[in-house]
């Protein structure tokens, strides 16, 4: 028999080697499933936010294509309402830029001949939400933008504590008459996943107060004027090894 030189015998292991490797590759891959022949489905869209509505303190611009002279730029008023150089007073919170330009257009039209008119949001008033009650950070929060939801707002200020009534939350607004109407909010709801609707989008100026539970009122009552003023004693004491004196 012819023995194999050194170099023929590491080349031919070598071989062996690659083969049972590409083997057992074979053998882990069959277990994986096959290409899908469809490129997985995209996630969906994110939904459109409503249309922006002008605010109080926000910065419009009046702009005209054909006659730019008249241009000017606004500043929406306490009242709610905006001036220009011809008309005196027009009606801007809660409208978008977009009815804003058509009440404009029909202003202008006793000047103009035909009047293309746009107005833009320069700048956004900071909208200014309140957070009260039983949460970790009360106090004013800033934001600009899409006004803070009902969760999100609870989560600036750091979380309910514990002591919280999570499922009798409220929301104080002025309505348009400028008396407070009351919301309630089912905080646990929200949370839990049961009614995702209740995280509402609060408006400029809303006060989102968290009460006490009554069961902590009742703890509370009981430490600071039970406890403090009329000290009770639910137990008894006895001598467990009562000393008993022999007479001599």
């Amino acid at each position: 028999m012819k023995l194999l030189s050194s170099r023929q015998f590491k080349v031919r292991a070598f071989i062996a080697l690659v083969s049972l490797g590409l083997c057992s590759c074979a053998t882990a891959t069959s277990n994986l499933p096959p290409v899908p022949l469809v490129p997985a489905p995209q996630a969906g869209a994110i939904p459109a936010l409503p249309p922006y509505k002008v605010q109080v303190g926000d910065l419009l611009g009046v702009r005209f294509l054909t006659n730019p002279e008249l241009n000017e730029d606004v500043v929406v008023r306490p009242d709610g309402m905006i001036s220009t150089t011809v008309v005196e007073d027009i009606a801007a919170f809660n409208h978008t830029p977009t009815e804003i330009s058509a009440e404009l257009r029909d202003w202008y039209r006793s000047t103009l001949k035909d009047p293309h008119v746009t107005v833009v949001v320069k700048s956004f008033a900071p909208n200014r939400i309140y957070v009260a009650g039983e949460v970790s950070n009360p106090g004013e929060f800033v934001t600009v933008g899409p006004n803070l939801t009902v969760s999100q707002a609870i989560a600036r200020a750091g979380g309910v504590k514990l002591s919280a009534a999570r499922a009798h939350i409220f929301i104080l607004r002025r309505g348009l008459d400028d008396k407070p109407v009351a919301f309630k909010v089912d905080y646990l709801d929200l949370i839990s996943g049961k009614h995702p609707e209740a995280d509402a989008r609060l408006a400029q100026y809303d006060v989102l107060y968290v009460p006490r539970t009554g069961i902590y009122e009742v703890y509370t009552f009981w430490n600071q004027f039970i406890q403090q003023f009329m000290p009770v004693s639910w137990g008894f004491s006895y001598n467990a090894n009562p000393v008993v004196s022999v007479a001599h």
